[in-house]
C-alpha cells in the first residue's frame, strides 16, 4: 500500500474576496451503550476530535480547500490526514466565519476563514497516517465535545449544526454524483462576519 502524505503549501489554496476557504467535518459513529441492546435504541452518538498543535483543548478536522477539489473531498481528506479516519459524508452543517493569527498572508492579512462543515459517518479508522506523530484521536460524547472545544466557532458547529441534526433524527441528506462520491445537498448559510471565532 502506498504512503499517505498530508498536502502542504499553500499554492492551490482557495480565497473568496481576501477570505481562506476552509474545509472540515465532524466525524462521528454509533457505540451500544451500557446495559442496552445494540439496536437503535441502544445506540450513542461519539464524536471524534484531535488534539491541537497550538494550545489546549480539542478541534474537528479541518484544513484548506483547495482548488483541485470539491469541497466535499476536502473534508474527507482533512479527516484522512488530520485524524485518520474514512468515511461517508451524511450531512452539511454549515458555514462558519473565523479568525486565525495563525493563517495571515498576502491574500487574507487579517487571517479570515470560513470553513464548511460536515458530518462524516467513520467507516474504517486507520493505524497509521500522515499526521499521527503529532495527533491524538479522542472519541467523545457530544456533551463532552461540547466542554473540549478549543474554538467557539467549531462549538457553534456542533451545537447549532451537528446537534440539531442529531435531533432531527440524522437523516443522510447527501446525494450520489456520477463520480461515485457524494455532493452537497443544502441552501448554504453563513455565520455573520461579527461572529466570535478563535485560532488554529
Amino acid at each position: 500500500m502506498s504512503q499517505l502524505v498530508a498536502r502542504t503549501g499553500r499554492d492551490k489554496q482557495r480565497y473568496e474576496a481576501g477570505i481562506r476557504l476552509v474545509a472540515g467535518c465532524i466525524p462521528y459513529k454509533y457505540q451500544c451503550s451500557e446495559g442496552h441492546s445494540c439496536d437503535s435504541s441502544g445506540k450513542i452518538v461519539e464524536v471524534l476530535m484531535i488534539n491541537s498543535t497550538s494550545g489546549p483543548g480539542l478541534l474537528f478536522p479541518k484544513g484548506g480547500w483547495e482548488n483541485d477539489e470539491t469541497v466535499e473531498e476536502a473534508a474527507e481528506r482533512e479527516a484522512l490526514e488530520e485524524a485518520g479516519v474514512r468515511g461517508d459524508l451524511m450531512h452539511y452543517l454549515g458555514e462558519y466565519l473565523f479568525k486565525s493569527k495563525t493563517i495571515q498572508d498576502g491574500f487574507t492579512t487579517e487571517g479570515l476563514c470560513k470553513a464548511t462543515m460536515f458530518a462524516l459517518l467513520v467507516n474504517e479508522e486507520l493505524e497509521c497516517w500522515p499526521e499521527m506523530s503529532h495527533r491524538q484521536r479522542n472519541w467523545l460524547t457530544i456533551p463532552e465535545a461540547m466542554e473540549s472545544c478549543r474554538h467557539p466557532w467549531m462549538r457553534k458547529a456542533l451545537v447549532e449544526g451537528f446537534s440539531k441534526w442529531h435531533a432531527d433524527g440524522m437523516i443522510n441528506t447527501m446525494k450520489e454524483n456520477s463520480g461515485g462520491g457524494t455532493k452537497t445537498n443544502h441552501l448554504a448559510t453563513s455565520v455573520p462576519a461579527s461572529a466570535p471565532g478563535g485560532n488554529l
